[in-house]
């Protein structure tokens, strides 16, 4: 068993359950028993279920009047073998460009490793965010090799200073600030 739980101190501004727009509205936990699981190994009831068989995610914040969300991830991030990035495009990304989100912040403290595949789903996610961005904060350095390896930096920023320890600490719309403040500058 896994006791790896999604980041809750920002529930007091956002829950994704709660939210008409969200793709998890409504649902609901079953904190008395684990369901799911990754490698046979049960996770915190608290992850949301997108599809795949290894990748499971949390809504940390969204603010649609700023186009902008917070997604925390856990698990294994495999393209190979389960195509998870398709699974995270059209059951959270997709949903969320509807409402009219461009900027999202990925946050991968807990994703255990990654396996790439083809590009085209990023492609296709960095098109849809056209005049916005994607990033990755926090994601293990072995991820950020393999996604160098696959050319996802062209379409995700991350490492250098993306790595924010201290994102917790923040309230977060500071945070969406502080992230787009270091987008804007290696833009620029």
């Amino acid at each position: 068993m896994q006791d790896i739980e999604p980041f809750y101190g920002w529930e007091k501004y956002y829950a994704a359950s709660d939210d008409e727009r969200s793709p998890f509205y409504e649902r609901t936990y079953n904190t008395t028993q684990y369901e799911n699981d990754i490698y046979g190994y049960y996770i915190h009831p608290y992850w949301d279920e997108i599809g795949s068989e290894t990748l499971y995610c949390k809504i940390l914040y969204a603010n649609y009047d700023r186009q902008a969300v917070v997604i925390e991830l856990f698990g294994e991030w495999n393209d190979t073998l389960h195509n998870d990035i398709m699974f995270l495009k059209r059951q959270v990304i997709d949903p969320l460009v509807h409402e009219g989100v461009k900027y999202f912040l990925l946050i991968g403290e807990n994703v255990l490793n990654f396996h790439g595949s083809d590009d085209s789903y990023y492609e296709e996610w960095f098109d849809d965010v056209e005049d916005g961005w994607i990033t990755a904060i926090n994601f293990p350095e072995f991820v950020e090799t393999e996604w160098i390896k696959f050319r996802l930096d062209y379409y995700i920023n991350f490492g250098g200073t993306l790595h924010i320890p201290n994102w917790r600490t923040l309230k977060p719309m500071a945070l969406i600030e502080l992230v787009n403040g270091l987008v804007v500058r290696r833009l620029g």
